[in-house]
């Protein structure tokens, strides 16, 4: 095994300086990226991840690197994987729009990185003891069209946490604008409520999850309904389990809202069901 990464279709080993410091990702954080698993030498979900990326792209005004389609940003990772030899990790693809400038930018041509670490699991796998969680206070989410996208400017989720670690908590929840909750610091949110999903809606400024729409997908074909609607603090208070989920992880339950707990019997079949379609 060996650590490398790709820049715009080039090989480097992963330890050695490979960007200069004028790149427009470094000054403004101006791209956008995508973190997804790589499960038996192969990425998931290629094509949610393609259609995020690809729509974002397009919203950022970044014009997709020469050559770059669907099937080519399937290859590099699976080339890189190859590469390396890690038949299961993390995989990082970073658009960030080339040249100079400074808030006006000098041209719109992307380039691009993919990064690849191992992870000692081979699959998805659900988390033995539940997260301790709370709301975070400080700061709300607007509501806008970057919300749904994974831009490079995540100091919103970082300092959310800060804020987590700081209490000794494993995550915690965001709210909008509004005062709805609508994620983690590190994914969306479900909750169930007898056994009925109910996740926020994009419309409430939550992040478009790869991941979520998995769960969503996977719940519908198994008979178990979901409602994509706001969900408020009484609501968590309700739940009968609470869970996070995100594309690197999967599913993430939750054991304790301040004074809450929760069961992980659902979010416990559904993980089931990812690591059965990943299987597949």
């Amino acid at each position: 095994m060996k650590l490398l990464l790709n820049i715009n279709g080039a090989l480097h080993p992963a330890n050695e300086p490979v960007l200069t410091l004028d790149n427009r990702a470094f000054h403004f954080g101006d791209g956008l990226f995508e973190s997804m698993r790589v499960v038996n030498g192969r990425p998931c979900f290629v094509d949610a991840h393609w259609a995020r990326l690809s729509t974002g792209a397009e919203l950022l005004r970044i014009e997709l690197p020469k050559g770059m389609d669907r099937s080519v940003f399937e290859r590099s990772i699976i080339e890189l994987v190859q590469a390396s030899g890690i038949n299961s990790g993390r995989c990082r693809f970073t658009l960030f729009r080339s040249g100079g400038g400074y808030y006006r930018p000098d041209q719109d041509l992307g380039s691009y990185t993919i990064e690849l670490v191992p992870m000692q699991e081979q699959h998805h796998a659900l988390n033995q003891n539940g997260l301790m969680v709370d709301i975070w206070p400080e700061m709300r989410k607007p509501i806008n069209e970057l919300s749904r996208h994974k831009t490079l400017n995540a100091q919103y989720y970082i300092m959310a946490a800060l804020w987590s670690r700081q209490r000794g908590l494993d995550d915690c929840l965001l709210q909008n604008e509004r005062g709805n909750i609508i994620e983690s610091s590190a994914g969306n949110l479900f909750i169930v409520s007898n056994g009925v999903l109910y996740t926020p809606s994009l419309s409430d400024g939550c992040l478009g999850g790869v991941m979520r729409a998995q769960v969503i997908n996977l719940a519908l074909a198994n008979g178990i309904k979901v409602y994509e609607c706001s969900l408020n603090p009484q609501n968590l208070l309700a739940a009968d389990e609470l869970f996070f989920t995100n594309a690197i992880l999967g599913i993430r339950w939750v054991g304790a809202y301040r004074t809450k707990r929760y069961a992980h019997k659902l979010s416990g079949t559904l993980m089931e069901l990812l690591v059965a379609s990943n299987a597949n």
